[in-house]
């Protein structure tokens, strides 16, 4: 058994597992499953990369206080890398978001701010600037912070190519909550796995990406208004109502094969199914990949295929 300085080491390096009894005949189907991440989520690994980053760059003072708006997968990763390394930790988070997420950053140390409901992400966003500029503070800027993307590139996305590094992989199928994820594996795949498709998901209530609409946006790539298209849905942490830069940044890439749309309420039903019958427990982000693509992109396939689902967390 590996022994680590710190929590932190065991941010990453996530099983592939393969789907048994949900995949179609003749289709080898597996998902990356971030939810062993040490705070259960592929967040973890964001918020590893971006202080580290700042403390390399400078910009991260010993002992200042962090800052950032969340839906909570990302503020529980910041506050357990914040408790190891002794940065106080402010989040803001829109009051309808999951409370459990709410008291556990509370219980790892951070401060949560609650912003109002109607606000819905924007609301949360605007509220962390105005704070950071207010006190001072270190705004990690997921949504558009590079180093977001970099640390997927470095990690998710080479122990991707590592794990098929004999074998084909056909699809690589993501959804999008910053785009860190989306862009930094992407351009990764298309460069080391050219023949691998990129298939991304987003809700149905919220196709923000397949509207064609651009995004609003301040001059340091921020949001500065919420997207048209985009309608609530029960995806919580997965498609804001803006779209972030990095994903923005991933889609110019033009490397995306598909754009799939899944209902709210079928992303739910999946969930009985894959814990089930497969003894697997994801968000409801992550279930809706594996329901919607795998009718879609599984219809198309005419041989043996490989299909790998990211999912973020429990």
């Amino acid at each position: 058994m590996a022994k680590f300085e710190s929590i932190l080491g065991t941010v990453g390096n996530t099983p592939v597992v393969r789907i048994n009894r949900l995949q179609p005949p003749g289709i080898n189907l597996f998902v990356k499953i971030e939810a062993f991440n040490p705070l259960g989520s592929v967040k973890d690994r964001l918020a590893l990369g971006v202080i580290e980053a700042a403390e390399r760059s400078d910009e991260l003072k010993p002992g200042q206080t962090v800052i950032e708006a969340t839906s909570g997968n990302t503020g529980i990763g910041l506050a357990m890398v914040c408790a190891q390394k002794g940065y106080p930790l402010v989040v803001t988070m829109a009051e309808q978001f999951s409370v459990e997420r709410r008291r556990l950053m509370r219980f790892l140390g951070a401060k949560v701010v609650l912003t109002p409901q109607a606000g819905r992400g924007m609301a949360m966003v605007t509220k962390a600037i105005e704070l950071a500029r207010t006190h001072g503070w270190f705004l990690t800027r997921q949504f558009e912070n590079e180093a977001n993307a970099d640390m997927h590139s470095r990690t998710t996305a080479r122990e991707i190519v590592e794990d098929f590094r004999d074998e084909k992989l056909d699809y690589w199928v993501t959804g999008y909550g910053t785009g860190g994820t989306l862009k930094g594996v992407s351009r990764v795949l298309a460069k080391e796995m050219p023949q691998t498709k990129i298939v991304v998901c987003e809700p149905e209530d919220a196709q923000i990406l397949s509207s064609g609409i651009d995004q609003a946006r301040n001059s340091d790539g921020s949001p500065a208004a919420a997207h048209p298209a985009f309608k609530p849905h029960p995806m919580q942490g997965w498609t804001p109502d803006f779209i972030p830069k990095l994903t923005a940044d991933a889609v110019k890439l033009n490397v995306i094969h598909r754009i799939i749309a899944v209902p709210g309420a079928e992303a739910i039903r999946c969930s009985a199914e894959l814990a089930s019958k497969e003894g697997i427990l994801v968000g409801n982000h992550r279930r809706s990949h594996l329901r919607r693509s795998l009718a879609r992109v599984c219809r198309r396939s005419e041989r043996l295929n490989r299909i790998v689902y990211a999912t973020r967390h429990w």
